[in-house]
């Protein structure tokens, strides 16, 4: 079976003022559908044909840089729409705000944490949250669409939480402003979509 695009859950401009609806529909119709597409050639006829995204990044040799700038690019943002809702924003609850407490002290320590890995990955990249065996959280970030199911990238754990900083995720609202992009972020993070990860991989 092919990797298709997935479908948003919400309309390209429910996620508005802090997500343009312009920007929604070239990134998840144009650049995901790219991704999609490039890592399905790169698949055919291989022994990853028909395994699970998961599988073959965790599996990854990473000298096959179309799969793991396809297979990244398909990962991550398939995570990033999920992890995102039009009713988004507040803060976490249950075992994932105790984990993120126990990890950083506070949610608001983690989320200066997270700001500072989006703000400061050099270029183009990724700002995660992960979970490890036994429930841990840590906060990392990767260059270009590297993610910690690969091999070597450093972090490690499953990702529950990612933030795109390729400039195509926000440049038309936000220019050059990062920050206020990273800023913006945290209105629209499902923190239950999230927590649910965490449980599911922890």
């Amino acid at each position: 079976m092919a990797f298709e695009l997935p479908k948003l859950k919400y309309a390209h401009d429910a996620l508005e003022p802090h997500i343009d609806a312009k920007t929604m529909e070239i990134h998840h119709g144009k650049h995901h559908q790219g991704y999609t597409n490039k890592l399905n050639d790169a698949l055919k006829g291989t022994e990853d044909e028909g395994k699970t995204i998961e599988n073959i990044l965790r599996n990854l040799d990473m000298d096959n840089k179309a799969v793991r700038n396809n297979g990244g690019g398909y990962f991550n943002h398939s995570l990033f729409w999920e992890v995102m809702s039009p009713n988004g924003g507040g803060e976490p609850s249950g075992d994932l705000a105790a984990a993120i407490n126990s990890a950083y002290g506070s949610f608001q320590d983690f989320k200066e944490k997270f700001s500072e890995a989006a703000k400061g990955q050099f270029g183009s990249g990724w700002a995660w949250l992960c979970v490890h065996d036994g429930g841990k959280v840590e906060v990392c970030s990767t260059p270009n669409q590297d993610n910690p199911l690969m091999p070597g990238v450093g972090c490690g754990g499953h990702p529950i939480l990612g933030l795109d900083v390729w400039e195509h995720a926000y440049y038309l609202n936000y220019q050059n402003r990062r920050p206020d992009y990273v800023s913006a972020f945290f209105n629209v993070i499902d923190w239950d979509e999230v927590s649910k990860r965490y449980a599911n991989n922890k």
